[in-house]
């Protein structure tokens, strides 16, 4: 079989394992779970199937790092347990009724999703149909690039986990913290940083198609395209569970870039937490 079959094939078992998996535990992260692990596989085996082309192999290992780089802070935040969802469904839950929060389980969750997952992986594909041909200074640069995009999602992750830890540890202490929600550090020059970086990894992986042809525009770009829908949604969704639970959400939303980093349109208020 060729290496888009076997990713095919692959993505065929995740979809139904993940789906059925949400059908006996009633939880509905499973596709999460997957998410950081799933695309090393396919890289690797556009890779492999290419004879360890240094190229392919470069963009293997860099979604490598990727993957472990996610994986560890998703299961550090207990994503792997039992009770680990997303709490997002559960609100979502709570606007549908039981019928169709099943059918948007199968077709968005399980269906789409994965399907989402393998395509901006793909440009691997553009890559591996060019055919062998030697690293140049644009695979230099679109590594580095990629680091520190990792780098820098790896930084909004960690100041993530030590305020919500520091909030934990206010409410266990018997205090309302204050503030409710992230403000500081790479926060205050984004709403949501983290989404900004892994976004711009993708992008950047998508970069390497270009490297390898020399042309700008392959229908490979739609993973990156596509994922990049997905998180002007997950953004929308997001933000409107926090205007709800915090008065003071919509001052900071006036301030600050929702998701490109930029200059904040006002000082930080006295009373906002250093991460």
């Amino acid at each position: 079989m060729g290496p888009l079959v076997v990713c095919l094939v692959i993505c065929a078992a995740v979809t139904a394992a993940t789906w059925i998996a949400s059908l006996v535990t009633r939880e509905y992260s499973w596709v999460d779970r997957i998410w950081s692990v799933v695309p090393v596989a396919y890289v690797w085996v556009f890779a492999v199937s290419g004879g360890f082309d240094a190229r392919l192999v470069l963009m293997a290992v860099l979604v490598t790092l990727w993957g472990i780089r996610l994986t560890v802070n998703f299961a550090r935040k207990g994503g792997y347990r039992p009770g680990g969802e997303d709490y997002r469904w559960a609100v979502l839950r709570g606007r549908m009724a039981p019928w169709q929060f099943q059918l948007f389980n199968l077709l968005f969750i399980s269906i789409y999703q994965n399907a989402l997952i393998l395509l901006f992986c793909l440009p691997a594909l553009t890559v591996y149909a060019a055919g062998p041909t030697p690293l140049g200074a644009w695979d230099v640069v679109l590594a580095i690039v990629f680091l520190a995009f990792l780098a820098g999602e790896t930084v909004a992750d960690h100041q993530q986990w030590v305020f919500h830890r520091w909030k934990a540890a206010e409410r266990a202490a018997g205090r309302v913290p204050r503030p409710g929600f992230l403000q500081t550090g790479l926060f205050r020059v984004s709403r949501h940083p983290n989404f900004f970086f892994e976004q711009a990894q993708w992008w950047v992986f998508y970069g390497f198609a270009v490297a390898a042809t020399g042309v700008w525009l392959h229908w490979t770009i739609a993973g990156a395209l596509l994922l990049t829908l997905l998180f002007i949604g997950s953004t929308a969704f997001t933000e409107s569970i926090s205007r709800s639970r915090y008065p003071d959400y919509d001052a900071y939303r006036a301030r600050t870039s929702a998701i490109v980093p930029w200059f904040p349109r006002s000082h930080a208020t006295a009373g906002e937490r250093t991460a």
